[in-house]
């Protein structure tokens, strides 16, 4: 199985950036997806997830309004549209594969490697 995140960057505050994540090796369209992400000094967190049918989608609080998750089952791919980037969103983004809602590591069974997202001020 492997989960290869594409997309970061070093953009300014108020920015947009598109995170991907294209899976292999597992049945794809079985899968909730989510994006987590990691700022230095501190533990990994929930950012947004879409279950396998693209019906149901979660979000941090810290990212609704401003975040976008989507999933294309026929090209594997799991989507992060960041609009309206704030300094604050800086971190190494991870996506990953798992079941149920998906706003908890507990959930994920597979781990990309993680695209870096920086976002001066």
């Amino acid at each position: 199985v492997q989960l290869q995140a594409s997309g970061g960057g070093l953009v300014q505050a108020g920015d947009s950036l598109r995170l991907s994540c294209v899976a292999s090796g597992l049945p794809f369209s079985v899968y909730t997806m989510g994006w987590f992400r990691q700022a230095p000094g501190r533990e990994r967190e929930f950012v947004a997830a879409i279950n396998r049918s693209s019906g149901r989608t979660n979000y941090a609080d810290s990212v609704k309004g401003r975040f976008t998750i989507s999933r294309d089952n026929a090209k594997n791919t799991v989507n992060l549209q960041m609009n309206s980037l704030k300094p604050e969103d800086t971190a190494v983004y991870y996506c990953a594969a798992g079941y149920g809602a998906g706003t908890t590591e507990t959930a994920y069974y597979y781990w990309g490697q993680g695209t870096q997202v920086t976002v001066s001020s």
